[in-house]
């Protein structure tokens, strides 16, 4: 697939347009969009006689096709054949799909030359060869005027391989010019005018190319690395005159890998005996380091090539194949990077970067200034298609260096630079042989899809990398935490061989799920082997999550339905360090059955046979502080506000922080909220007493316990709340905290006064110590501008790292941000205010709800903040009822909806709220909640395109008619939660575009 950079829309990115300019988007490229002419359709014009010579008694196609297997060439060529020139020109413009035309010289009813001038005259822009198969007929057609109508000319000798070279040769003079210019793709220069010969050894030299790209095959980092890696082979230019071979040398001069040469052809239109000689010398003058070959039946041509610098071979020689590969191994680079001293001793020999940059460390000055002198460095990468390093290090010389340690760590430093940032930028393929922790960021093991999460993961890793982010703040380092992916067939292996598919589908107890899937024990062995590694060299924790197929897609993003568990990964055996981690995929499997999710797929399109998970096993961010571990801070980020407030807009984004780990942000606990472009304003903090009613008073941390095998471990056990003082103790508060004082009834920056501590983010916010909101503003723009909609991320931020060492930012999640739809703005003025239900100037959605017939309502004057969990659970009940009914509902309560925190309001999840239509959010009678926007449960909320109303009361931000609510009959009545059904619907029209709502009671 070619990837093409979306234009900037109306937006100004002011932060991605510069960073475009610089980027090294093309640093790594997958070469997908390389060969762009394919030979597929061959048409073979030809008596039947020679067709059946040809096509060794029917078995050419299978033998072309078992090369091309041999080769991993993708796509073997199919061969038509016709015996007539006119039923082959009517063939070939019917079909329109042939990509080379071979004609013999024995067809029924014209010449191939005439044949070939009505296939010009006809527009068909077909390339056409002629093969020839024997002397007299090769020395005839040669003499023939029109010869210059076919594009080669090639002979047969009995050996079908020459379709190989046949079409290779035509498919890179048609990509040449593309696939240079797009990536630097190298060039070899044969010139040759004797057809025999180069009908006999084009086939050869494409068999060493191709090898040499299947070597190269091993080393990449996932399956389509691998094979698009062939694309980007060198091409070979079959030149027959010294000027056709000049012009080519001189066009792509920059990247000929080397010259492979006749010396007696063709030069000015004359037979020059010396052509090649003269064309060896002429290059040799301009590019000293480029290898030539210089081939002839004259054996006192030796001499002089030697004295060119070039090398020599005779033709007729018993041992051309061998010396021929001898020599392109040698002086073309391929094969391993042999370092040699000036006196042609070998001191070390490398077979891929890795071990070139080991080597580098380790061989002696004199072979390195002997290769650098010489580009053997960037000769050897340009042949094994590495070109952003090649042509990185090609223009500097040895005397650019102060010293010859200079020297060796520059190249160090470059090969190690290239190696990180390739694997970063891709999801390459876990290789327990090859695993190296200290590069290898994300990887896959397992086939299948890796689920919506870890896809979102993937595109974040490889934009930091691809548009230089990751240490484009100084002192901090922007990353996804180093991740493996479980992919989807281990999740079907896994229910096939444990016998858990129909349970877990037929299942509606959660206790007895998990049970079942703790209990299962059947995992491939080889995940096992490739676990153990992977924890032989982490030793930090981990999160173990989900990533469905479904998870953080665009349409539905199944936010906070799967599971997600962490493990302090600490216990002094692997054994039981393996056990735990095994036990947490399970969990996280078992996660996809459970009653919450199955409620949750009801309402949406899917079934949840279609669902399948795959697992990112991620390690966390933070640092151990007194026996547990945690980040300074955690937050979600959001590029579009909801509920902007002046002078903020909507496109100015919105994030959420909390002390420690996500947990308090994703329950909607309480945060510091801020937009990245004003953030000092502050408004939960407005006075004295918001900062002290609205500030964070405890944090979440992981437990760094040893648990052995036999411990059933779950969340309850691992994640521990702590009061915010256990945070002053840790040292963790001293860049993120402010003090409070009683005797000046004020609130001071810093921690380092006496009084009771606030995490306020001042420190950061104030007086930029760490420059999170430039870091967030940047990332959301860029991840608007790369997903195409507004996004939210989860990141999490640790500050305490050994000195000398970058802060750390870890981004955890991209995923898109449903907004409302763009429909024709509605008029919400015509209504009287007798007509209405509920209004506000705060609301989530756009477009007209007209077939509501039910309402779940929490009585506001019966509500208990102490009771909030019971209320939670009449909702639940209410809910299932009515999508068991297959009926839609407007649901209003007071507090903040979804949160942790009981006190703030109705702590529901989305599963037990999933059939809500739209839903208003009130104050309570007595307390002002500010709304919640850094949560799971929002962004259920915006996907499913649920309208969501905010009215508050104290600010006189909209109303509700509690009285008419009360006055309607009640289907069903609970303690705190009554049910109504409406004779006829309710009305619900919302403007998204100035973010208004009413919901109209019904018509009489």
């Amino acid at each position: 697939m070619q990837v093409i950079l979306p234009e900037m829309r109306t937006k100004d990115y002011k932060f991605t347009t510069e960073l475009i300019k610089k980027s090294r988007y093309s640093r790594f490229q997958d070469f997908h969009n390389l060969m762009r002419f394919r030979i597929r359709d061959i048409l073979l014009v030809s008596s039947l006689y020679d067709s059946f010579i040809f096509e060794e008694d029917g078995r050419l196609y299978e033998l072309i096709r078992k090369e091309y297997h041999g080769l991993n060439l993708s796509h073997s060529p199919e061969l038509i054949q016709c015996s007539s020139g006119v039923e082959a020109i009517e063939l070939a413009k019917a079909e329109n799909r042939f990509n080379l035309i071979i004609i013999t010289l024995h067809i029924d009813d014209m010449q191939a030359t005439t044949f070939a001038k009505k296939v010009k005259e006809a527009g068909l822009n077909i390339p056409i060869v002629l093969l020839a198969y024997d002397n007299r007929e090769m020395v005839e057609i040669m003499r023939h005027p029109d010869i210059s109508v076919f594009d080669e000319v090639f002979f047969w000798q009995g050996d079908y391989k020459i379709i190989l070279g046949i079409v290779k040769s035509i498919e890179d003079k048609m990509n040449v010019e593309h696939d240079t210019n797009s990536v630097g793709v190298q060039s070899i220069i044969l010139i040759e005018d004797n057809i025999r010969f180069y009908s006999s050894y084009l086939p050869m030299i494409y068999t060493e190319i191709l090898k040499q790209s299947q070597m190269l095959i091993s080393e990449g980092i996932n399956l389509s690395h691998k094979f698009l890696r062939m694309r980007a082979r060198p091409k070979i230019l079959l030149c027959s005159t010294y000027d056709e071979a000049w012009n080519y040398y001189k066009k792509y001069e920059e990247y000929i890998l080397g010259i492979i040469s006749d010396v007696d052809f063709l030069r000015n239109g004359k037979q020059d005996s010396k052509a090649g000689l003269l064309f060896a010398k002429k290059v040799k003058e301009e590019h000293p380091d480029i290898p030539i070959l210089l081939q002839s039946n004259v054996a006192e041509n030796e001499e002089t090539a030697f004295s060119l610098g070039a090398s020599f071979l005779l033709k007729d020689s018993p041992t051309l194949l061998q010396d021929l590969k001898k020599f392109m191994n040698e002086h073309f680079s391929f094969g391993d990077f042999v370092f040699k001293n000036e006196s042609g001793g070998i001191v070390g020999r490398a077979q891929n970067l890795t071990e070139l940059e080991d080597l580098l460390r380790t061989v002696p000055e004199e072979s390195i200034v002997f290769h650098a002198s010489r580009n053997h460095f960037s000769n050897w990468l340009k042949a094994r298609t590495e070109f952003w390093l090649a042509h990185r290090l090609r223009p500097k010389r040895v005397s650019d260096f102060n010293s010859f340690e200079e020297l060796r760590q520059n190249l160090i430093e470059s090969v190690f630079e290239f190696r990180t940032s390739r694997q970063r930028s891709v999801v390459s393929d876990f290789n327990r042989q090859t695993f190296d922790s200290s590069i290898s960021t994300f990887t896959r093991i397992g086939e299948g899809s890796l689920g919506g999460k870890a896809r979102g993961l993937g595109f974040v890793n490889a934009f930091l990398s691809n548009f230089e982010i990751r240490k484009k703040f100084k002192g901090v380092e922007i990353f996804v935490p180093r991740s493996v992916v479980l992919g989807t067939d281990i999740f079907d292996l896994f229910l096939e061989e444990n016998n858990l598919r129909d349970f877990a589908l037929r299942c509606s107890d959660d206790e007895e799920l998990f049970s079942r899937f703790i209990k299962a024990d059947q995992f491939p062995h080889w995940l096992i082997e490739d676990l153990t590694v992977f924890l032989q060299v982490t030793n930090v924790p981990l999160a173990v999550r989900s990533s469905s197929l479904l998870e953080d897609s665009q349409g539905q993003p199944f936010a906070g339905v799967y599971d997600t568990y962490m493990l302090p990964n600490s216990h002094p055996s692997l054994r039981v360090r393996l056990i735990q981690l095994l036990n947490m995929v399970k969990r996280v499997y078992a996660s996809t059955f459970r009653q919450r999710a199955k409620d949750y797929l009801k309402v949406t399109t899917y079934r949840l046979e279609e669902e399948k998970m795959a697992v990112i096993i991620q390690e966390m961010v933070g640092a151990e502080h007194n026996g547990k571990f945690y980040p300074e801070f955690s937050g979600v980020a959001r590029s579009y506000n909801f509920y902007p407030v002046n002078p903020l807009k909507s496109n100015d984004g919105i994030v959420s922080c909390a002390l420690g780990l996500g947990k308090t942000i994703v329950e909607g606990g309480r945060t510091v909220r801020f937009c990245p472009k004003y953030p000092h304003h502050l408004l939960q903090f407005a006075t004295v007493e918001d900062t002290l009613n609205f500030s964070q008073q405890d944090f979440f941390a992981l437990e760094l316990n040893d648990w052995d095998d036999t411990t059933e471990l779950t969340d309850e056990m691992l994640v521990t709340n702590y009061d915010i003082d256990v945070a002053e103790e840790d040292g963790t508060l001293s860049h993120i905290g402010s003090s409070y004082s009683p005797d000046n009834h004020a609130i001071y920056d810093g921690t380092s006064r006496i009084g009771a501590k606030l995490f306020t983010l001042a420190p950061i916010l104030k007086y930029r110590v760490f420059p999170l909101p430039e870091i967030l503003e940047l990332l959301l723009e860029m991840g608007s501008w790369g997903m195409g909609s507004p996004v939210e991320i989860e990141f999490a931020v640790n500050l305490s790292v050994p000195s000398g060492t970058p802060r750390q930012f870890g981004l955890l999640q991209m995923r898109p941000l449903v907004i409302h739809d763009e429909l024709e703005e509605l008029d919400l003025t015509e209504h009287s205010k007798e007509e209405v239900l509920c209004e506000s100037d705060q609301v989530l959605g756009n477009g007209v709800e007209k077939d509501i017939h039910h309402i779940i309502y929490v009585d506001k004057d019966k509500f208990d903040r102490s009771k909030s969990r019971d209320v939670a659970r009449e909702i639940s009940v209410l809910n299932q009822r009515l999508i068991k009914q297959d009926q839609r509902y407007l649901l209003v309560g007071v507090g903040r909806w979804g949160t942790l925190d009981p006190w703030l309001g109705i702590p529901v999840t989305w599963d037990q709220i999933s059939g809500a239509k739209a839903i208003i959010e009130s104050n309570f009678k007595d307390f002002n909640v500010t709304p919640s926007q850094g949560t799971h449960f929002f962004q259920n909320l915006t996907s499913f395109k649920v309208g969501y109303f905010t009215v508050n009361d104290f600010l006189e931000q909209g109303f509700i008619d509690w009285g008419w609510l009360k006055k309607q009959p009640q289907e069903n009545s609970m303690q705190y939660t009554n049910l109504i059904k409406l004779k006829n619907p309710l009305t619900i029209k919302i403007n998204g575009h100035q973010n208004k709502g009413v919901v109209l009671k019904p018509e009489k």
